[in-house]
């Protein structure tokens, strides 16, 4: 499957995921370890049904947009996330972008006179960027950065800076040790190998035993719509089939029929792969027995090839005299 297709599924696989209220939450306080988290009031918590086109960025929108309260005080404020597969250096100025779309937005939804009047402020925006990509994050953190000789200008030009998960760059033990389904999720997500994979599934198992129902249904949910963009027809009825039947007290019978399904699925592509090497040395030999002036129905005898390839073979030899 195309990368950017594998990229895309990725991006669904998390949107759906984190637009779970609960679930953006426990992100949020297993990787940010900032006073204002733990301040959240989870029952004022508010997903905006909304996007936010850029024109200027080829119709990107926005991923994701959370309206929160602190406990206690009268203080709304947006945190604003966006998924990355790839590495953006035009990050800063995208989520720079989007709020002031936000920003807008609240502006054109508030009473003009309230709007006018001395004391309103604008909610804060966190921006936030979850990057499950493999090369290293080497784009700018902070916004100030990205204009030339913002140094000479002290405080007198914009700054933001946003939060940074880099899914690679945790530790297995860190994410193993916060037992939860996001930690469990990026787990997973981490540049593997099937074995690693396996390993980790086998790991889990703890983990996924103590999941909700609701939370195991989220975890089965993102587990398709990773597995099955890189795996044959055949074997995604096989992925549907286990994941559909498993329950979070038969954690350990789904654990270990995905890692069957998942050998399964490596040793067919070392048999493709096989296939694949042999094909390519036949048609080395044949490709060598044309130049050094061999019979065409001789080559087509002993390589087996059909007799239209060795043709073709021969012509594109030709051509290249």
């Amino acid at each position: 499957m195309p990368e950017g297709r594998i990229n895309k599924e990725h991006d669904l696989g998390y949107k759906h995921l984190l637009t779970h209220k609960k679930t953006f939450i426990q992100l949020l306080r297993s990787f940010v370890k900032e006073d204002w988290v733990k301040e959240i009031d989870e029952s004022q918590v508010m997903l905006i049904n909304k996007s936010y086109v850029l024109q200027d960025f080829k119709e990107k929108e926005s991923d994701i947009v959370y309206r929160l309260k602190i406990k206690d005080r009268n203080v709304i404020f947006y945190c604003l996330l966006e998924l990355q597969s790839s590495v953006d250096y035009q990050m800063p100025l995208r989520l720079l972008f989007y709020m002031i779309e936000i920003w807008r937005d609240i502006l054109k939804n508030t009473e003009h006179h309230e709007a006018e009047r001395k004391g309103f402020k604008l909610p804060c925006i966190v921006p936030i960027v979850l990057y499950n990509g493999v090369n290293n994050w080497t784009v700018c953190r902070s916004f100030r950065e990205m204009l030339d000789g913002s140094e000479i200008f002290s405080n007198h030009v914009l700054d933001f800076n946003y939060i940074l998960f880099d899914v690679n760059r945790y530790e297995e033990e860190e994410l193993l040790g916060l037992a939860n389904l996001i930690s469990g999720v990026f787990l997973l997500d981490q540049k593997i190998d099937s074995e690693q994979l396996k390993d980790r599934l086998v790991k889990m198992i703890e983990i996924l035993g103590d999941l909700s129902e609701e939370e195991f249904g989220l975890f089965k949910g993102w587990l398709k719509w990773i597995l099955k963009p890189r795996i044959s027809e055949e074997l995604r009825f096989k992925i549907d089939d286990i994941l559909e039947k498993s329950r979070p007290t038969e954690v350990e019978n789904m654990v270990y029929n995905l890692a069957n399904t998942i050998d399964e699925m490596t040793q067919k592509a070392m048999e493709k792969g096989i296939q694949k090497g042999i094909e390519e040395g036949v048609l080395k030999v044949a490709k060598s027995a044309l130049e050094k002036g061999a019979d065409i129905d001789f080559v087509a005898s002993i390589t087996e090839l059909d007799i239209e390839v060795v043709k073709k073979l021969k012509e594109e030899i030709e051509r290249t005299k």
